[in-house]
Parts: structure tokens; sequence; C-alpha cells
């Protein structure tokens, strides 16, 4: 086997002694203290079970730096001409601060590959996105993940419809305009009420559709599934085969007539497990990171205003991990 030494340098930077290694630090001193004792290298090795030249090497080392140089060293390269400079891998850990996105995302935006980005994250120890709160970007424990991934294979063969409740902006804005030392009036304490963004997700495409409306009642929602279908068919998805929603009431007995209109099968996911419809509650974080929470507005209209430019964003342009970097309009047919 030979020199622990040369095994250890074909590791990553390590700061104790391999599992394989013949020698540790009081395996390198005892060669020294035998060498000191007259015995001969080659005794020393067969009785040590390791090669002459380990045993040379060791007692070199020593020669030249004494006690120290006994220990395990880096196995890092003395160069590395192809390491990603200081101030791109900078730029890279800054980006992933500020913005939170992946690296498909970052390595499109600095025109590095993803894998050099995921690598720099890696090293500088940034954590994971799914393992941070998707607003504040802390790290906080990893949430329930589900153990089947799956992809319908055709545009509308199932398409995920959810909620998602956000507190409305007051005038002037709220305390992530002023802080919360700076909303002092009684109605803003209070609270303004909430606006209730319905979306509806196609699982093959991962196309988008959302709105913003005052309730969540069960006319409200069939309303919108009615729209939605309207949405999806100008855009290429001419029938929707299954709809799957949680086991909220309004969906439960309220969606019956639009599915039948639209000749759709609804469908519920198990009680207690939102991660069976995951594709949409996935959107409703996207949807409250890079959208209601990207930028501080002052009004609820200015809000709401953004929502559809967003959205258009999305469906076209926003590169999606789950799509190869490609947005979802790029499984669609053209119409």
């Amino acid at each position: 086997m030979g020199c622990g030494l040369s095994k250890a340098h074909t590791r990553p930077e390590v700061l104790v002694s391999h599992g394989n290694a013949r020698t540790t630090f009081h395996g390198r001193l005892l060669i020294v203290e035998r060498r000191r004792a007259g015995w001969p290298q080659a005794h020393i090795a067969a009785a040590m079970g390791i090669s002459r030249k380990c045993v040379k090497t060791w007692i070199d080392r020593y020669a030249a730096e004494g006690e120290v140089g006994l220990h395990d060293r880096s196995s890092r390269p003395h160069s590395m001409p192809n390491r990603t400079n200081a101030e791109l891998e900078e730029r890279i850990v800054e980006l992933r601060r500020r913005e939170r996105r992946g690296p498909e995302w970052i390595g499109d935006e600095l025109g590095v590959p993803a894998r050099t980005v995921s690598r720099v994250l890696r090293r500088h120890r940034v954590p994971y996105l799914r393992d941070c709160d998707p607003i504040t970007g802390e790290l906080i424990r990893a949430s329930k993940e589900t153990a089947l991934r799956y992809e319908r294979d055709r545009p509308g063969e199932l398409v995920h419809m959810d909620v998602k409740k956000l507190g409305r902006i007051p005038d002037g804005g709220g305390w992530r305009a002023h802080g919360y030392e700076g909303v002092i009036d009684r109605k803003r304490k209070q609270g303004n009420g909430f606006d209730y963004v319905h979306s509806v997700v196609d699982d093959h495409s991962r196309l988008a559709y959302s709105e913003i409306l005052p309730d969540e009642k069960g006319i409200t929602c069939a309303g919108f599934l009615s729209r939605a279908a309207t949405y999806f068919h100008d855009r290429g998805i001419d029938h929707i085969e299954r709809v799957m929603t949680d086991n909220a009431y309004a969906y439960r007995y309220s969606l019956r007539e639009v599915c039948a209109t639209l000749s759709a099968r609804q469908i519920f996911i198990k009680p207690h497990c939102p991660w069976q419809n995951g594709k949409v509650e996935r959107l409703n974080r996207t949807l409250t990171t890079e959208w209601a929470y990207r930028q501080v507005f002052t009004t609820n209209a200015a809000r709401a205003a953004a929502l559809a430019p967003w959205l258009d964003h999305y469906n076209t342009q926003r590169r999606h991990s789950a799509l190869g970097g490609l947005p979802p309009i790029s499984r669609l047919r053209p119409t």
C-alpha cells in the first residue's frame, strides 16, 4: 500500500489521517525514535508494515521541519489556475444573498456555468434555498418533502389549484415601508384585511394563472377556475382533464358544475398533506418572494397592478429548473 502521505494527497483537504493510513502522528514519531535508536530503515519498514520509501519520507520531513512536520498537511494544491477568481465568487454569493435564486438563474445572470455557481456556494457554505425561509433568507429547519416526484405527460392532463392569503397594504405603505415603529395609526395596527390570490398551475408545463380576489368562497373559486380554463385554452391547453385541490369546503362542493362543464374530473389530496399539491404550493412561495415581497409597495393597488406583468414574465421568460432552465411557455404549442 505504501506511504500514508501519498494516499492522503489524493483526497480533499483533511486534518487527520484517513482511515486506511498505516501511520498516524504517533506512528511517524515511532519511526523517528527507532531511527534515532539505530534501526536500519529497512527494519523499521518491515516492523511497521510500510514501504522503505514511506519511512525515508517521514525521517527526512522530521529532519527538515521537526516534530511539526509529522502532522498531516492540507491536500490542497499549491496552485489552482482554473479556480473561479475571488471577485466573481463574491458576486455570486452576494447575488444569492440579495436575490435568493438558484444556480441556474445566477449563472445566467453572471455568464458562468450553473455547476460553477453550485461549487462556489458550497465552498462558502451557503445553505440550500430549500432550507431557508423564503422571505428572510434565514436558515430554518427543512419542511416535509414528498418521496414521490411525478410529472404528467401532456399539458392539461392535471392542473393544481390553491389560494394564498396576503395582508392588504395600507395607503402610504405598511411596516415593510416604515418599520414597526413607523406604523402608528390605529387602523394600520388593527390590519386592513386580506387579498386572496387564487392560482392554477398546469402539472406538465408549469403554466400558471393567478387572480387577486376579495374572498375564497365557493362561487368565487368556481368563477376563477372557469376564467383560468379560458386563459389556458388561449395558450394552447385545449382541455383540462383533472383538477387537483385540497379538501377546503369551497373546493369540495362548489367546483362540480365548472368541472362538469370542462369535462374535467376533480381529485383531492390526502387531508393534512399539502405537499401532494406541491406544484401550486411552490408557486405560492414564488409569488410571495418574487412579486408580493420583492419590493416595497406603498399602496395595495400598486402591488395588485404588478401581478399581471410578473405572471407574464413567469410564464414566458423566467427560468424554471424543472424544465431544464426554460420557461413554461416552451412546453406548449404555438397559438
